[in-house]
């Protein structure tokens, strides 16, 4: 055990100033008696105050933030030129041949033929073509409707490419062939719904404010009535920067497909698109090992020149 401490001596308070100015506050201690100044604000005026200056706070950060944005842009516009050169030096060693016409003067009536012996008979051609009547319907009446209700909530964004919303009716009839050979008990309408992107929107948001919009814009589509059903963050990956999202109207079971992008992601999806089609079109299998590493590449190049937003790779996929 260790010696006990002495007591401590009994002092006044009038001779010890903080014990004084400590009992002169009720128990607390006193900053006036430390020689600092007097508050002379109200709270009201305390909160005015913070309030103004943090606005001031946030006004230079925004500024700096779209000097940042704009910089970023100027330099993508470089690097564009560049990556555009690159495509048509792979175009100029690989010239692709124009898609073919397919020939149908022989086709029986009614029936619908594409490419790679992709067949439709008479009746699943009607039954497609009446599925396609109904989405083009539903784009038009309730859809697209519901994506400018959205896009007029917040001016900071907008849809891009809003013009090429609906697929076209040969590509959907392409990926009807294909979804009924690899699943033989697919009826034309289960085919045609299985397309997740018949119906497709692009956001195209400003790189400060992409993941609080990208957030807000979820729960518009939701409070829209739309369910999402899957969403693929691709800001961590090298071929591609973006989020897709497939949504279901629940009143039809339409599936909407929605991109988020910013200026600069969106740009370089569209330079590379050419590229992406090639490696994964039926036709891939006649892209040799080392044109494929070329194409590969090229997606990496355009890619990597992508900056990626603030908090975006936070963004879970789904499910």
């Amino acid at each position: 055990m260790g010696a006990d401490l002495p007591d401590e001596p009994d002092v006044p308070p009038e001779a010890h100033p903080d014990r004084r100015d400590h009992q002169a506050a009720g128990g607390g201690s006193s900053a006036r008696g430390r020689g600092a100044e007097a508050e002379t604000r109200s709270r009201q005026e305390c909160y005015d105050d913070l309030r103004t200056a943090d606005a001031a706070n946030q006004s230079v950060r925004a500024r700096q933030a779209t000097a940042d944005e704009q910089a970023a842009w100027e330099k993508w516009q470089k690097d564009k030129e560049e990556s555009r050169s690159m495509w048509s030096e792979y175009q100029s060693k690989w010239p692709s041949s124009e898609r073919p016409q397919v020939d149908r003067c022989d086709d029986k009536p009614g029936t619908w033929r594409g490419e790679g012996d992709r067949k439709l008979d008479a009746v699943a051609n009607g039954r497609v073509e009446t599925a396609c009547d109904q989405i083009a319907n539903r784009e038009q009446e309730m859809i697209t409707p519901a994506m400018r209700a959205i896009e007029s909530q917040d001016p900071d964004r907008h849809l891009v490419g809003l013009e090429f919303c609906r697929k076209g009716r040969d590509r959907i009839k392409e990926k009807v062939c294909d979804k009924r050979q690899e699943f033989v008990d697919f009826s034309p309408e289960d085919a045609v719904s299985s397309v997740s992107d018949t119906i497709r929107y692009t956001f195209q948001y400003r790189e400060a404010r992409y993941t609080q919009g990208v957030w807000a814009d979820m729960e518009r589509l939701k409070s829209q009535g739309f369910q999402l059903d899957k969403l693929k963050n691709s800001w961590s990956e090298e071929q591609y920067k973006g989020i897709n999202s497939q949504w279901i109207e629940p009143e039809t079971g339409q599936r909407v497909e929605v991109q988020f992008h910013t200026r600069i992601s969106f740009e370089a999806k569209q330079l590379t698109h050419k590229a992406y089609e090639r490696i994964r079109t039926p036709q891939a299998d006649k892209v040799d090992k080392f044109e494929q590493m070329v194409l590969e590449a090229f997606q990496r190049k355009v890619t990597a020149e992508v900056r990626v937003p603030p908090g975006a790779t936070d963004i879970p996929d789904y499910p």
